[in-house]
């Protein structure tokens, strides 16, 4: 595929319906997770329905590799008690010169950030998920007119389309910066940002991994490994 491809498309159903239990309680504004509830079935599908969890000390972030129709990375921080989520196509860099295309999509429970597994054919992003990295952040003053007080100000400095964040994760260390570049207002149009590593200590002159030969921070599983213990079809190739 084309790696700045836009990776909406999740294989399986693209319109919204109505899932068969509602999951009870979730984190956060339960409104916030109504896209993510009413795309998938929950008596057909492993992923969690959105579970309460008590917050950490730290804000959580994730990253998942999903080959749904096109293989991509998912990358996710947790924001307001959701996992505000980016499709990533090349994955994050770790060298300051690449500017990763990162399209938004829908919120995502907390507990997702532990979903590793098999979305049955058929199913909202079918395909195999595994997690490749995981961690926590902190936010980051910004280096344009954005103040960050806290949560509640990174999350309005998400809203006005920038933040700049540390990672402290098994992978990924950091400076990163998240920023739109296109408002998705315009007909036919959709919002995308770009994903930017800091220029830090812990800069490198290297990508994201093959994600087919990239391994589960929590399993040590590839995603082809993941797909055969679930006696599903292996993946489509990347």
């Amino acid at each position: 595929m084309n790696g700045d491809d836009a990776t909406h498309d999740r294989g399986g159903r693209n319109a919204p319906h109505a899932p068969s239990e509602a999951g009870g309680a979730v984190q956060g504004n339960p409104d916030r997770l109504a896209v993510y509830r009413g795309t998938r079935h929950f008596d057909r599908t492993q992923e969690p329905r959105g579970a309460p969890s008590v917050p950490g000390d730290a804000p959580c972030f994730v990253v998942q590799i999903h080959d749904a129709r096109r293989m991509h990375f998912d990358f996710r921080l947790e924001v307001d008690g959701v996992l505000k989520s980016w499709s990533v196509p090349k994955g994050p860099s770790a060298d300051p010169r690449d500017k990763r295309l990162a399209v938004p999509t829908e919120d995502h429970p907390l507990d997702y950030r532990e979903f590793e597994g098999v979305i049955a054919r058929g199913e909202y992003g079918a395909g195999t998920v595994i997690v490749w990295d995981q961690g926590t952040y902190r936010p980051l003053p910004g280096k344009r007119r954005d103040h960050v007080d806290g949560a509640a100000g990174f999350a309005e400095a998400l809203e006005r389309g920038h933040v700049s964040f540390w990672l402290d994760g098994t992978k990924l260390h950091g400076g990163y910066a998240l920023t739109r570049f296109r408002t998705g207002e315009e007909a036919g149009d959709r919002e995308s940002w770009l994903l930017v590593k800091e220029n830090d200590d812990r800069a490198a002159a290297h990508g994201a991994p093959d994600p087919l030969h990239a391994r589960s921070v929590r399993s040590g599983r590839t995603i082809r490994q993941v797909a055969a213990d679930a006696r599903d079809d292996p993946p489509r190739g990347f």
